[in-house]
């Protein structure tokens, strides 16, 4: 297969095939991501010869050699602390007396504490499980149906990687030199749209089918309740409020505040007398568990990654694309259509080494903005979180409630199609992901 550039002419064999067909096949037997990637990775190196093979311990090593990749295990830890000293569900309380004025009060609420517990943990599939197992049941009670709370749970997680701090931006932002404050920074607003339409979603559902009563209180009960609430939980939000202002004030970097929270945290756990020592153990293995995951995932990844540079891929991906097309938006809507489709069958930290590189020189050529590029695929990445066949989020709430993925997947769907219609926002409306930037980066 040739695809033509202005610049070249790059044939692709089976040196790049080969290794592409193997890991289709490595994923469709269940074998880790990181292994498909690494043997995928070693195949593709020999034999193409891009790099020499006896590099590759060298290279995997200098992949997760970054300082900024120290703020993963941090803000995970920080998470699962917030789980144990009981914090989490303070941000619950708060969330349920803000949205006990509407009917669906408590299915509001459900997603207001799944952004909160992004706002601290940066990881989607912990928020899953966490506010899950906090909230499915008596969403149940309130009268949705089961697969419906099991959903509308999954996709409140999804702004795990959304909002900031997000460990998908801090992996973005590695791979492709770019300041993960500046993308946190960039983040907020896409973030909070995508909270919103997640919270729409609910509250049109809920109108429809009537499945939650409430809303019928006084304005003198409802900021008495409030209070109460705010009153026995405000401590809570002194852990995201140290993040935000650290990071966006410039005074800590994204690892200095993973550092700050999780000692700040494990202080509140010892005042409130919520957490002991002989719960560290089990703290720290819950966290190297997920961070076992993630960081070999990036070590592999990047060795492939370069081997495809060195092979002109990413170039023959713009020489093929832009020879179906020039008109920007129909590029565009073609990269958020390979997002989704790769977050749908791959976990994102696969997807952003390997694709961001690939994409992001389409971008380039199309004029759009790399803070936008980033934030858009994050995003559309997102989407794949609550989308067959391995949405994980899905994975996650069918693991703690024992309902069948498919029951949760249907209802998803129009979680799915207003993320969407919020993603394509932020493809095309550069402003969404550079209002709160300096000029140097719009």
């Amino acid at each position: 297969m040739l695809w033509n550039t202005l610049e070249q002419t790059i044939e692709l064999g089976w040196d790049f095939y080969g290794p592409v067909l193997l890991f289709v096949c490595l994923i469709a037997l269940a074998v880790p991501v990181w292994a498909a990637i690494g043997a995928s990775a070693i195949l593709m190196l020999m034999w193409s010869g891009a790099l020499p093979l006896s590099l590759m311990g060298e290279s995997l090593f200098h992949g997760i050699d970054h300082f900024a990749l120290t703020a993963v295990p941090l803000f995970i830890l920080t998470g699962d602390v917030l789980v144990r000293t009981g914090l989490s569900r303070k941000f619950l309380d708060v969330a349920e007396a803000l949205t006990q004025f509407a009917k669906g009060g408590f299915g509001s609420a459900t997603v207001l504490v799944c952004g909160m517990f992004a706002a601290i943990s940066g990881s989607d599939a912990a928020g899953a499980a966490a506010v899950g197992r906090m909230t499915i049941d008596r969403l149940v009670e309130s009268g949705y149906p089961r697969p419906y709370a099991c959903a509308l749970v999954a996709a409140g997680a999804c702004t795990g990687i959304l909002i900031p701090p997000s460990i998908a931006y801090i992996i973005i932002g590695l791979v492709l030199g770019i300041s993960a404050s500046t993308l946190f920074l960039a983040a907020v607003i896409p973030g909070i749209a995508v909270l919103v339409a997640i919270l729409v979603t609910n509250i049109i559902m809920n109108r429809l089918n009537g499945w939650e009563g409430g809303g019928n209180i006084s304005a003198g009960e409802y900021f008495s309740r409030l209070g109460v609430a705010l009153k026995s939980g405000w401590y809570a939000f002194i852990v995201p409020g140290i993040i935000f202002y650290g990071i966006f004030s410039g005074r800590l970097t994204p690892t200095e505040a993973g550092a700050t929270a999780v000692v700040v945290t494990i202080i509140m756990g010892f005042i409130l007398k919520t957490l002991k020592l002989s719960d560290f153990p089990a703290m720290l293995v819950s966290s190297a568990k997920v961070n076992g995951v993630i960081l070999p995932i990036i070590a592999f990844s990047l060795p492939l990654a370069q081997a495809l540079a060195i092979m002109g891929v990413p170039q023959g991906f713009v020489g093929a694309a832009t020879n179906l097309t020039n008109e920007p938006w129909i590029l565009i809507l073609m990269m958020v259509g390979i997002l989704i489709a790769a977050g749908c069958v791959m976990e994102t930290t696969p997807n952003i080494v390997i694709l961001a590189p690939i994409l992001k020189p389409l971008a380039d050529n199309i004029g759009m903005n790399e803070i936008q590029f980033c934030i858009m695929m994050i995003t559309a990445l997102g989407v794949g979180f609550i989308t067959p066949p391995l949405g994980l989020n899905l994975f996650v709430v069918s693991g703690i409630t024992g309902e069948s993925i498919l029951k949760i997947a249907y209802r998803a769907i129009p979680f799915v199609l207003f993320m969407l219609f919020v993603t394509l926002l932020i493809a095309y409306i550069p402003w969404i992901s550079t209002a709160f930037l300096p000029d140097i980066y719009k």
